[in-house]
């Protein structure tokens, strides 16, 4: 004899699933998903914020120019004082990748939306490109002097080859703590107003605690969108300084 399931059924990781936009069929690497789709919602997003925010320049700027305009003298600021005046000529791809992950981050935050960036996938891509690069552009500026990073010549010489071996451990897992980082914060907050949207259904009329919960989290969720955007971008800037300086 069949059984009814009862009890309060929550399932906060179900927003985390990549699903097919058209059809039930197998999804495949080429298949256009909720992740895709809103993946190219970020990059409108962001054309949006700086291109268009920016259409209509005037020496007393508007909301959107002001928008834009700090957030590019943010991240200039940043590079420069973190990797240096020689890492401005990699301002660009820096910008971008700091606005792509703010962009999807917020994005995230709307209801029945899908957060690109709390899945490894996206990340992992995100870092690795991070990763290759600095180190292409740490061989070619030094070629194997770039390999100095390693070597620390202010410790004592027998310290040297083992401490060489954990600066080379610890470069190398770089892009795994690079993306790691940003997945699991956007997936535990995400998670957690899921558990308390989940109690605020359930108690209906007495539901006044968990909506409480549930906009603090989502304040704080707000704010952790900004500061894990801001964190992948400085600890970029933290690498191609590595890159641009490697002796220590």
């Amino acid at each position: 004899m069949a059984t009814e399931e009862s009890g309060l059924q929550i399932h906060p990781m179900d927003q985390f699933t990549v699903k097919p936009l058209f059809g039930d069929g197998p999804l495949m690497w080429y298949t256009p998903s909720n992740a895709t789709l809103w993946m190219f919602f970020a990059v409108l997003s962001a054309v949006a914020f700086l291109v268009l925010g920016t259409r209509h320049r005037s020496v007393v700027p508007g909301r959107a120019q002001m928008a834009a305009e700090m957030a590019y003298l943010f991240v200039r600021n940043m590079v420069e004082n973190v990797a240096g005046k020689d890492a401005l000529k990699f301002f660009p791809y820096i910008m971008t990748v700091f606005i792509f992950i703010a962009m999807a981050n917020i994005l995230g935050l709307i209801p029945t939306s899908f957060t690109t960036t709390s899945h490894i996938a996206v990340t992992a891509v995100l870092a690795l490109t991070v990763f290759i690069s600095v180190t292409v552009i740490g061989f070619v500026k030094h070629g194997l002097g770039f390999l100095g990073l390693f070597w620390i010549s202010s410790a004592p010489l027998p310290l040297r080859p083992v401490l060489a071996v954990i600066e080379l451990m610890s470069y190398f897992v770089r892009p795994v703590s690079h993306s790691i980082r940003l997945a699991g914060n956007m997936m535990a907050g995400h998670a957690m107003i899921k558990v308390f949207a989940a109690f605020a259904g359930v108690l209906g009329l007495g539901a006044f605690v968990p909506i409480v919960a549930i906009s603090a989290v989502y304040a704080l969720e707000l704010l952790v969108a900004c500061i894990q955007a801001y964190v992948f971008t400085i600890l970029t800037c933290v690498y191609l300084r590595d890159a641009l300086h490697p002796s220590h």
